[in-house]
């Protein structure tokens, strides 16, 4: 009986410990640090959640095409930190972004460093240890 406690609280503790190993990734895995992005376009989307704030910004090319872009942020205490609140970034608003680009073709992701608001305001968006200095 002592053996299958064990065993359980074994599985216990493991299973506690995956959804932190899969939510934690790290930066160099899915963004490029060679690929510094700059656009500016509407917010359509703003999720203020954990692990990683997220917005989503409506880009327009120079033929008319509209892109969704990703951008993922800091954890919400870092992003505080920094100035944020809950409503920093509104959907329909316009916003210039500069970050990394995600990994692969056709991602449409970048982790965001600076989003620049209609105010004039520049907040910096991004954090973790093992993000490019600036």
């Amino acid at each position: 009986m002592r053996s299958v406690i064990a065993v359980a609280a074994v599985v216990a503790v493991f299973v506690s410990a995956v959804p932190d190993a899969v939510a934690h990734h790290s930066f160099a895995a899915e963004y490029d640090a060679n690929k510094v992005v700059k656009f500016e376009g509407v917010v359509t989307k703003v999720e203020w959640s954990n692990p990683h704030a997220r917005i989503y910004v409506d880009v327009t090319d120079a033929g008319g095409k509209v892109t969704n872009w990703n951008l993922e942020l800091a954890a919400l205490s870092l992003l505080v930190r920094n100035g944020w609140t809950r409503t920093s970034v509104k959907p329909g608003e316009r916003v210039k972004v500069e970050g990394f680009e995600g990994r692969g073709t056709n991602t449409y992701r970048v982790n965001a460093t600076v989003v620049l608001t209609p105010d004039g305001r520049s907040l910096f968006a991004s954090g973790g240890d093992d993000r490019p200095e600036r």
